[in-house]
């Protein structure tokens, strides 16, 4: 069920008043909720609702058992936990990865090796759900927090707002919201609308304008000039943070109207200064999850420089491996990783020598934007191949005619830069003299918003580019 649709609308409109008038009895209104995020996730494909609610029982028995357990048997447990979690993964998004890799890897060694090949359907939203499911487990044993109840652990992991593509939110950060109770009329209504208006906009305008062009050059780039090359690239920049950006901002917005409060995912990050900077803007919430649960355990930047780099590295893999299940993605993680070091590297020595503290916000922008772009293409590109293709036609096409650039993806990249340096701050100033404004006027404005925003959008509502991670 996709978010810019009549269908979820309805759903909306039937889920909400439920919300509200279960509330006060809590027991009912698990149930209720579990039953609507189940229903949101069935539309899709209902057979891996039962995925879904096997991770939910697996998970909770684990933690339960962890939290009872001493010695080593909580350890044994732990990694229970953990590599069944990475095993389910691993068999709906890895197991063809790894299957053709290891047939490459055979050809080029003279072996003949056929494993075949698995018809596997990839559960939207998996990543997302087990890496909640993996917080869970590891903030129990950890004592960071302790088991809840099936209903409340089944609410946390399946409630649709965040189900399918975040974001990735803590135990800490919802199950407690569970049990407040809020009141309706002190939800932040004129904020929510505000947030789905802009979350949609996002999508519906910038990335739906940006989509078709990107997919054209991209599909074909020996067909376009070097300047069509270099505008699908930054098209591709601002298509991929407006429709994952655009979800999260509506999942936000959908949370508060339901009375819970989500983590922001994106914080301007194509106005970054060092690619370090970027991680901290972008996709926020997957970076501080990756940050606790895969760069601390392994030490950190506790045990040297040489482990602090490898660490930094073997992270960057790690989120790159879990975009996808493809060498350009783990190729995508590494030069992350590798920028990130040769950072903390270059800060290193700045701080050692005073002298060379000479700063330079503007080229320091430009530099960590277009590396982002750049990046950006191998992430995009099916194979490395196609990637080195695009890439290489930056060099090879100008000159020529540059017909297929439009007036339209033109401003979709104009506006999208230009949200990314609009502070926080305006924009929740700009919705706090909304909320003073009569709600029959407020209504009024979503409206036109709203009408403003299907005018602008292209024909059709193409998935969330996150639905496959």
């Amino acid at each position: 069920m996709l978010f810019p649709t009549v269908t979820f609308a309805a759903f909306l409109m039937v889920v909400v008043p439920l919300n509200w008038l279960t509330m006060p009895h809590p027991p009912r209104w698990r149930l209720v909720m579990i039953l609507a995020s189940y229903v949101f996730y069935a539309w899709w494909d209902p057979r891996f609702v039962l995925l879904l609610a096997g991770s939910t029982l697996f998970n909770q028995i684990v933690a339960t058992r962890i939290d009872r357990a001493h010695g080593t048997q909580r350890r044994a447990l732990l990694w229970v936990g953990v590599a069944g979690n990475v095993a389910i993964l691993g068999y709906f998004k890895y197991l063809n990865f790894f299957l053709t890799s290891g047939q490459d890897l055979a050809h080029d060694l003279g072996i003949a090796l056929d494993p075949g090949f698995v018809s596997i359907v990839l559960p939207v939203g998996i990543s997302f759900y087990t890496f909640m499911a993996l917080s869970y487990v590891i903030d129990v044993y950890r004592g960071d927090s302790a088991p809840v109840s099936l209903s409340r652990f089944a609410l946390f992991l399946s409630f649709f707002p965040h189900l399918v593509a975040g974001p990735i939110v803590r135990p800490a950060e919802l199950i407690p919201q569970f049990d407040a109770r809020p009141d309706p009329r002190h939800v932040d209504a004129t904020r929510a609308f505000s947030l789905i208006v802009g979350g949609l906009f996002l999508k519906v305008v910038l990335a739906s304008t940006c989509a078709p062009y990107v997919d054209a050059v991209f599909g074909s780039p020996q067909l376009h000039s070097s300047l069509e090359v270099l505008v699908a690239i930054y098209a591709y920049a601002i298509q991929i943070f407006s429709d994952f950006a655009g979800y999260s901002t509506i999942a936000i917005g959908v949370a508060l109207l339901l009375g819970f409060r989500f983590p922001d995912n994106f914080n301007g990050p194509y106005r970054a200064t060092s690619l370090q900077d970027f991680w901290h803007r972008w996709h926020m919430t997957l970076s501080r999850w990756l940050r606790d649960y895969v760069y601390i355990p392994l030490g950190g930047n506790r045990k040297g420089r040489a482990r602090t780099y490898r660490n930094l590295m073997l992270t960057m893999l790690v989120g790159g491996l879990w975009h996808g299940a493809s060498w350009t993605f783990v190729i995508w993680g590494g030069l992350h990783g590798l920028g990130l070091a040769l950072e903390r590297r270059r800060a290193e020595r700045r701080a050692a020598d005073a002298s060379t503290r000479v700063e330079r916000p503007f080229l320091a922008w430009a530099l960590t934007f277009n590396v982002v772009c750049l990046l950006w293409v191998v992430f995009r590109s099916p194979t490395v191949g196609d990637a080195l293709e695009i890439l290489g036609r930056l060099f090879t096409g100008w000159g020529q005619s540059s017909p297929s650039i439009s007036l339209g993806v033109v401003a979709a990249i104009v506006a999208g830069m230009t949200i990314q340096f609009v502070p926080v701050s305006a924009w929740r100033d700009l919705q706090a003299r909304l909320s003073r404004v009569p709600y029959v006027a407020q209504g009024a404005a979503f409206g036109v918003a709203l009408m403003v925003v299907n005018a602008l959008g292209a024909s059709g509502v193409a998935p969330f580019i996150y639905f496959r991670f």
